[in-house]
């Protein structure tokens, strides 16, 4: 299920686990790897040099680990890295633990689902497109309680409770003095599906309207007489940063949550985007779309 990150087909085991990797973390990673690469030096070419073996060196290029300050020292020292962009990646490594609300409460949810929040957390922009759910951050809590009890049939009251309230409290991205830059692309399909009651169909579809006027909020619906499209094969979510970060495509399936960050999947996935938001209607046809299907309810 595409808005359940990490936990379509079974229920996850609870556990404590590392804390995920900021963007900060992600792109300090992303540099180190680069630049070794471009020096033309392998892992254990570096080990040799730094005395930083190659199983530390490649925990810090794939972010599992920060580096400490003489470890990134030494490191941009055998790269030759100098200037300013010796003194960014510096600051990188000292904002890299910086995380946004997920702190707390990272242990009661599966590791790719804290993963994705952290990554949304620090997101300026987000483009998400839906088959069959309402976007997670545009869901009202009844819904999402019947979201997760239809998918997780088996889950315990508390592993529910732990979605919901993760997703309701994601929810205030939205709400910030700097909100998310949130931009949904629904299926019709997912608008006729009843989840829950068909109150809380009509309440869902209320809210949705409502959330759609908001300045920062783009929703439209693509409806079934667009025939076939790129959306069909399944739903994703496009994150955009402010930071220079690469996007950060995140794809849920069945077999497991999948994060693209190559250059050529980003390209595929905004090229699928601008399509699906040429094929829908605008906005203002969504709204009325919505607002008609909740009066039919």
């Amino acid at each position: 299920m595409r808005d359940e990150q990490g936990i379509g087909g079974s229920v996850p085991r609870l556990s404590n686990r590392r804390q995920p990797p900021t963007v900060r973390l992600r792109r300090l990673a992303a540099e180190l790897r680069r630049l070794r690469q471009q020096a033309g030096l392998s892992q254990d070419d570096v080990a040799e040099k730094t005395n930083v073996n190659s199983v530390t060196l490649y925990r810090i290029e794939t972010a599992k680990t920060k580096p400490q300050l003489r470890t990134l020292i030494a490191l941009l020292d055998v790269y030759g890295v100098t200037g300013t962009e010796r003194a960014d990646l510096i600051a990188l490594q000292k904002e890299a633990k910086q995380r946004g609300w997920l702190h707390g409460l990272e242990a009661d949810l599966p590791d790719k689902y804290s993963t994705y929040i952290g990554l949304e957390a620090e997101a300026r922009k987000a483009i998400n497109y839906e088959s069959l759910f309402i976007p997670g951050l545009l869901q009202t809590e009844d819904y999402a309680q019947a979201v997760v009890r239809g998918v997780l049939p088996t889950a315990t009251e508390a592993e529910v409770e732990s979605f919901v309230t993760a997703r309701m409290q994601r929810q205030g991205l939205l709400e910030n003095e700097t909100p998310l830059r949130l931009w949904a692309i629904i299926d019709q399909a997912a608008l006729c599906r009843k989840v829950g009651s068909q109150a809380v169909m009509r309440d869902q579809l209320a809210h949705l309207v409502q959330q759609a006027q908001r300045p920062h909020v783009t929703v439209q619906v693509i409806p079934f007489t667009a025939g076939a499209h790129p959306g069909m094969p399944g739903s994703f979510i496009v994150l955009k940063f402010d930071t220079g970060d690469l996007d950060v495509i995140h794809i849920d399936s069945m077999a497991g949550d999948l994060f693209l960050e190559k250059e050529t999947d980003i390209q595929r996935y905004n090229q699928i985007c601008e399509h699906l938001c040429a094929i829908a209607l605008s906005p203002a046809d969504t709204v009325a779309l919505i607002a008609s299907m909740r009066e039919d309810r």
